[in-house]
């Protein structure tokens, strides 16, 4: 084996993990949020554009911390709000969310912490932290 496909093969498989945890948010509607806020789970919020540094900042930093405690990803509801689709809509507005790169915790009807175009590891970990103890 070449040193260069052993590079690319030994990147590849420590970036599985990580995908796998990406992969476990769902992509927003108002009938799941509300579902799964009427079922009591945690509900962790993040508004996002596919063409935000910021936002894929924050992706980075909170697929870190999903890989380093498997409790954020099985405790925890990760939804995606593609603020191109709903930027201008009701969630937006009711929630004054004023932009995109916006990280928000639910439970019920009450939010519990939010951050706006935040990316530092400490506050994004305190605020998942947050989303888990209301979890549990």
């Amino acid at each position: 084996m070449k040193r260069r496909d052993f590079l690319i093969l030994s990147a590849a498989a420590a970036a599985l993990p990580l995908a796998a945890h990406a992969a476990a948010a769902v992509d927003y509607s108002p009938e799941l949020l509300a579902d799964r806020l009427a079922k009591g789970e945690t509900v962790f919020l993040d508004f996002k554009a596919s063409w935000c540094s910021t936002c894929a900042a924050q992706e980075r930093v909170i697929n870190a911390l999903k890989a380093t405690n498997p409790a954020y990803g099985k405790q925890i509801t990760f939804i995606n709000v593609d603020w191109d689709k709903w930027g201008n809509s009701d969630i937006v507005k009711t929630m004054k969310i004023p932009r995109r790169s916006t990280l928000v915790v639910l439970k019920g009807d009450k939010e519990l912490g939010r951050i706006v175009a935040g990316t530092a590891e400490a506050d994004i970990k305190a605020l998942m932290d947050t989303a888990l103890q209301a979890a549990a």
